[in-house]
């Protein structure tokens, strides 16, 4: 048998749906609350709302908020006295250099300046040979590497003291992550990390990276390279990036070489800041 209905006869035996309030701890819950729970777990904008068939005015200020600080982030100057006192308080020896990009500006638009140093720098670098040298760099975020690059250096490098020569510490103004591998070329280290302020996000304005490479010299490729990306408060903390950067710092002697061919096995549970040292205590293989 065959029921022909008209559209009249549809809405009349279409079951009805009984909706109750949003309860987040029932499953029932509406989809809005449910978006709205995801503010939560992350700092993407979701669940903003609409106003008409744009964002509400309290979101469209907050980005608008965020997007002024990350551009002031990149524009930032780096306050180089200042991490060189905090540097010294931490009795750790350093010396200021800048890129071949005379200013700010010159450092957005040419890149490839920003990788290589300023010709009448050369002659102040100390040689080291075989030591383990970190560069401070202000890369796109001048304001994390402010914040954040001392006190990562403050973790690493004593728990790194007898395990390997280490070399004072370089700041680099304007500075890009290749300019590393110059600064360690002319000092002769062994190996580089390059602590550089990352480009800013719009939830992410002060976010600190570290590039770490074996026997850096100029015409590395990133390929070459281990990156520890996203240190600060609401990334990756202090502490745990320390204890990541050890690790590799630890394998990249064992190894002698670092990039695609150096695998990331860390442990969950490994235990922080043990240096070059392995799980057995004894020491590791220490530099060329």
């Amino acid at each position: 048998m065959v029921v022909i209905m008209d559209a009249a006869d549809r809405q009349r035996r279409r079951p009805r749906v009984t909706r109750s309030p949003a309860d987040p701890t029932k499953s029932g819950t509406s989809p809005l609350a449910r978006w709205a729970d995801l503010r939560d777990f992350t700092p993407a904008r979701v669940a903003l709302g609409r106003a008409g068939n744009g964002m509400p005015t309290a979101a469209h200020l907050a980005f608008q908020a965020d997007h002024a600080q990350a551009r002031d982030a990149v524009h930032a100057a780096l306050d180089v006295p200042g991490v060189q006192a905090d540097l010294a308080e931490a009795s750790f020896a350093n010396v200021a250099v800048h890129s071949a990009a005379p200013d700010r500006r010159t450092f957005l638009l040419r890149p490839d300046l920003g990788r290589r140093l300023r010709l009448a720098d050369r002659a102040i670098l100390p040689e080291t040979p075989g030591a383990m040298l970190f560069v401070i760099c202000d890369g796109l975020s001048a304001t994390g590497v402010r914040r954040h690059a001392v006190p990562l250096l403050a973790r690493v490098i004593p728990a790194l003291t007898g395990a390997c020569p280490i070399a004072p510490v370089v700041v680099a103004e304007q500075g890009r992550v290749a300019l590393g591998d110059e600064i360690g070329e002319l000092m002769r280290a062994d190996a580089v990390a390059v602590l550089i302020g990352e480009r800013p996000g719009l939830s992410s304005p002060d976010s600190l990276g570290v590039y770490l490479t074996w026997r850096p010299r100029i015409g590395r490729s990133d390929a070459e390279r281990n990156c520890i990306s996203n240190i600060r408060p609401e990334g990756m903390a202090i502490e745990a990036a320390a204890d990541k950067l050890l690790w590799l710092i630890r394998a990249m002697w064992r190894m002698r070489l670092t990039g695609i061919d150096l695998k990331d096995d860390q442990p969950a549970l490994s235990s922080p800041h043990r240096g070059l040292t392995d799980d057995s205590g004894k020491s590791g293989q220490g530099p060329a």
